[in-house]
């Protein structure tokens, strides 16, 4: 009989764009990982993980996945690639960076990431302090969430709002543009333990998402007219004396002028507008206001459209409105990170940023490519890591032809060929979760997260990190941080002398895995019970004067200068789309479809979309389509489509549904071009929101015919 082998046990925390960062345990055997499973002692994440993590062992051993650095023997994008050692990458890399440098200035090289790993020391930001001191471009990274974090920054400042796990003692909650069930499970468990004790729970979505389907109520607008909504409610609670006078004089600077102009805002003028009914836009104010606490979960879709700023600042002051922050579960929730004590001055460096650095959207990165966006200095070179823009930034069509140019230099840290990897000219092997020591950044709880490095990489992986710190050293960069072990960075990497670490520090972490921040308890935590907004005036800011559009640090390197800077209107309100049939009559005539784009159920993101498992439970690339649209254009169920207008088009197959309304299609994001015929950001606009410089994805026009 032979010796069973024995089992051992790490501490683990997702590493992928979302707001759970569940809290996780790896199991290992002779260095090899072969099962993970939720932490049941985590209090939010309680043991449970999504249908992409489960079983996350075997992304680690997909035969797909990227071993060795290679170097591009064929055509750009036929994914012809040759095995090089990391001696001849580093070197390749090194000497075609001074040699642009030298001629075009280090400008011309510009680096590009995203969340497609969370992680503090190997995510999004992993690479600004490297690419400061080199003086490269800066990239404003604004895929998603950028603008609702301007705006709520704008009216509440930067708090955590109210606790996720608050919501348990919630009695009236909205879902607002948020499909919990597929994007936030452990936070809808919470919310489905309220409903369980009596709290109301509606959602409101331009669609029947599943969470839709599981509340006591669903509230369809049109897209892009969540602002007519949340003013009408406005109006509702003003004009039937449902404010919280008392809360409202002492907290809250602006009211007089709001409630002038909620005045013009009532339902009748919005139904005409969102299409939702008067009678249910005073039904939906009328019991938000008078049922306490009640609480708000805001999704990022809710900037997807050019008024999505205004429509967010308008959602958020209605808690102080009804005095919903008063109590325990009330308030409104957006991003907990806010009051993480997280370090991003060390993490992006911005002081090593030479002075008059230009700066570069992710969004516009197709037009960056081909020269159409002239710049003081053209991208000559670009550095991917933990993103995949051909998929997820917008005018895939415009990026694809950017990346094919000879004179672009490509280089890509990844763990799969993605659809941008197959571009580019060196390809760097990264390591995966469990192979790699980190802190998992959270913007959707209120606990630090610790990763344990457990196993090696396979074949000649590397973390992200390590591969900026063996760059650095062959430029000659001698800053510390260039020399910190992961572990280092960890210690520079958080406040853990600030409040919120009281009786936190790294051993504790590594010993037990999470650690609440000390900011309250889900049963106490009322954090605007007396006002105390982190904002300039210590109070709700629904009136602001003189504000500039900006986009948060984190998501700019912490870079300061360049900000866009346009006005931001004094007051919240409405903001119609721009690519509509009212705001567009003759595009409508083309392209009559408002196209809407949430995230897949079975990928996060582009991430997972190559896994034979996850692609056959999310299903092949889909447009939902109402049964009179698909009559009118002879479309039956299970057809072959072809979704497109004036920037591209996609292949999707036909899903006939009541889901959507008349009008409305709707595809989801992340799906893999090489795996199909188009994506679904083949057709959208790279034209930014109204603040953050967001992205207006669901503000987008299309037309659908048989393929």
């Amino acid at each position: 009989m032979g010796t069973q082998k024995e089992s051992k046990y790490f501490h683990g925390g997702c590493p992928h764009d979302c707001p759970d960062t569940c809290s996780m345990v790896y199991e290992v055997e002779d260095n090899k990982l072969i099962g993970v499973k939720g932490n049941a002692d985590h209090p939010m994440t309680r043991g449970g993980l999504c249908v992409k993590l489960q079983d996350y062992e075997k992304r680690h051993y997909h035969p797909d996945r990227l071993l060795y650095p290679m170097k591009r023997i064929g055509p750009k994008g036929t994914k012809q690639f040759q095995r090089i050692s990391w001696d001849e990458a580093l070197d390749t890399i090194v000497d075609k960076w001074q040699s642009i440098i030298k001629e075009f200035g280090s400008e011309a090289i510009m680096p590009n990431s995203y969340l497609g790993n969370q992680g503090l020391v190997h995510g999004m930001n992993g690479g600004d302090s490297f690419f400061a001191r080199l003086g490269a471009t800066v990239t404003e990274r604004t895929f998603c969430g950028e603008g609702s974090a301007t705006a709520w920054l704008l009216t509440l400042g930067p708090t955590a709002g109210v606790d996720p796990e608050s919501f348990i003692h919630s009695k009236f909650i909205i879902i607002w543009a948020c499909n919990s069930v597929s994007t936030n499970i452990h936070h809808w468990h919470i919310v489905k333990e309220a409903q369980k004790k009596g709290s109301k729970v509606v959602v409101i979505d331009a669609y029947a998402s599943r969470t839709a389907k599981e509340a006591d109520w669903h509230i369809c607008p049109k897209p892009g007219t969540d602002g007519a909504l949340a003013m009408a409610m406005m109006h509702v609670i003003i004009e039937e004396g449902l404010v919280d006078q008392d809360y409202v004089d002492k907290y809250t600077v602006g009211f007089p002028e709001l409630a002038e102009l909620a005045k013009k805002r009532s339902p009748e003028w919005a139904e005409e507008i969102t299409g939702v009914s008067a009678n249910d836009i005073r039904k939906l104010a009328r019991e938000y206001a008078t049922t306490q606490p009640s609480a708000i979960r805001i999704g990022v879709a809710l900037e997807k459209s050019w008024g999505g700023g205004q429509a967010i600042r308008a959602v958020a002051s209605l808690p102080a409105l009804t005095g919903a922050w008063r109590h325990v579960g009330g308030g409104i929730l957006q991003f907990p990170v806010w009051e993480q004590p997280y370090r991003f001055d060390v993490i992006c460096r911005p002081d090593l940023i030479p002075e008059g650095t230009q700066v570069v959207n992710n969004l516009q990165l197709g037009r960056v490519l081909t020269g159409e966006q002239k710049l003081k200095v053209p991208i000559k070179s670009m550095m991917c890591w933990n993103t995949n823009p051909v998929t997820q930034s917008t005018e895939s069509e415009k990026i694809l032809e950017g990346l094919k140019r000879e004179d672009l230099f490509l280089v890509s840290a990844e763990h799969f060929i993605s659809d941008t990897a197959a571009y580019a000219d060196i390809l760097l092997p990264a390591s995966m979760g469990a192979e790699q020591e980190d802190i998992i950044l959270s913007w959707g709880h209120l606990y630090l997260t610790y990763n344990t490095k457990c196993i090696e990489s396979p074949g000649e992986a590397v973390p992200n990190y390590e591969i900026f710190r063996r760059l650095a050293k062959r430029f000659g960069f001698e800053e510390e941080c260039f020399k910190w072990s992961d572990t280092e960075c960890l210690q520079h990497y958080i406040d853990w002398n600030s409040p919120a670490c009281k009786d936190i520090d790294l051993d504790y972490l590594k010993k037990h895995g999470y650690a609440r921040i000390n900011v309250g308890t889900k049963d106490n935590r009322a954090p605007h019970k007396e006002g105390k907004f982190p904002t300039p005036s210590g109070k709700c800011e629904f009136r602001i004067v003189g504000a500039k559009n900006f986009v948060a640090g984190p998501f700019r390197q912490m870079y300061e200068a360049f900000q866009p800077g346009d006005d931001i209107p004094e007051l919240p309100d409405y903001v119609p789309s721009k690519e509509t049939a009212s705001a567009n009559p003759a595009l409508a005539k083309k392209y009559p479809l408002n196209i809407l784009a949430p995230k897949s159920h079975g990928f996060i993101n582009s991430s997972y979309a190559n896994i034979e498992n996850k692609l056959k439970a999310q299903g092949e690339q889909f447009v939902m389509i109402h049964p009179l649209d698909a009559e009118e254009r002879g479309i039956k169920n299970g057809d072959r489509a072809k979704v497109f207008n004036d920037r591209g088009g996609f292949e999707a197959v036909s899903k006939i549904t009541t889901d959507v309304n008349k009008g409305i299609v709707v595809t989801t994001l992340g799906y893999w071009r090489q795996l199909n015929n188009g994506v679904v950001n083949s057709v959208s606009s790279n034209a930014f929101g109204d603040m953050g410089n967001s992205p207006t994805s669901h503000d987008c026009l299309v037309e659908v015919q048989l393929a």
